[in-house]
């Protein structure tokens, strides 16, 4: 590993490490308004969700690295505590990277990216139409954690109002992330599209209590075909199965042939039967998965 002392680089150094690492980042496409009403949109990816009661989003309108000069949606939050936050998804990337152009103060970026202001029901920056989520927020406060360029003001939002395109729900009123399309920020040049084969569900255990690594078998634990993440499926179960489960399991076609074949060969058997329970943890089989690896219990 490579061990990088952020005081011992240049800061536009560690930045470049920094952004590369911690990705991707969802980006908050904020919508802002100075004290003579002009608008100003700009994104962000030094944001999150910090909270749901009250409803907490923070960005940070870093200092420029380059100059240590500040941004016009920080100046114009100092003077009008409002903020809408617009949600990114892949069908306006291109506009919103358009509006992060450092254009001067007075030039309105909903222009400029040809996106669509519409009125805000509560606070006084527009939201952009074209975003599938926009948060109406007012600013509760905004710390400044440093005076030189990189440096992060925290400018902590209460939501006071959703808007949400009802295009992008399921059946049950949720969020469809296939339907969201959401698009967030990598180092450089780079995003990525949570969408297609970049999505992917894990069970939370919230419910139940998993097994975990530690005690699975230490011949399943030590092999060379499983991954970490195999083992973390597998250490997510309530109960192994039970002797009668993987004796009636190992009657299957499939594992009879295995058994056969390698008779004479136990390592080739173990190799092939955990072969096999990666298979069946990849389709989301993972009470199968455990009776494969348990033949040779």
């Amino acid at each position: 590993m490579r061990i990088i002392d952020p005081k011992e680089i240049s800061t536009s150094a560690f930045h470049g490490y920094l952004l590369g690492a911690v990705a991707p980042r969802p980006i908050a496409f904020a919508s802002t308004i100075d004290k003579d009403g002009v608008v100003n949109l700009s994104p962000f990816s030094f944001f999150n969700t910090f909270g749901s009661n009250p409803p907490i989003l923070v960005f940070s309108p870093a200092r420029r690295v380059r100059d240590n000069t500040t941004k016009h949606s920080l100046e114009n939050v100092k003077e009008v505590p409002e903020v809408v936050i617009n949600i990114v998804n892949y069908a306006i990337v291109e506009q919103m990277s358009l509006a992060s152009t450092e254009y001067d103060k007075g030039v309105n970026e909903f222009l400029k990216s040809g996106l669509t202001p519409v009125p805000s029901t509560m606070v006084r920056p527009p939201r952009v139409k074209e975003a599938p989520v926009a948060f109406e927020c007012k600013v509760l406060d905004i710390i400044a954690v440093g005076t030189e360029g990189g440096a992060a003001n925290l400018v902590i939002c209460e939501i006071i109002l959703a808007h949400i395109d009802e295009n992008i729900l399921d059946e049950n009123d949720k969020i469809d992330p296939f339907k969201l399309d959401a698009v967030a920020r990598m180092g450089g040049d780079w995003y990525c599209r949570a969408n297609g084969s970049a999505l992917f569900e894990i069970e939370k255990p919230l419910r139940t209590k998993g097994i975990g690594v530690d005690q699975i078998p230490e011949s399943i634990r030590n092999s060379n075909v499983l991954t970490g993440n195999d083992l973390g499926r597998l250490g997510n179960v309530e109960n192994i199965p039970t002797a009668e489960e993987i004796e009636d399991f190992g009657k299957k076609s499939e594992i009879q042939e295995m058994k056969v074949r390698f008779k004479n060969d136990e390592e080739s058997l173990v190799f092939h039967l955990h072969e096999h329970a990666k298979g069946l943890l990849a389709a989301g089989d993972v009470g199968n998965a455990w009776k494969a690896l348990l033949q040779l219990k």
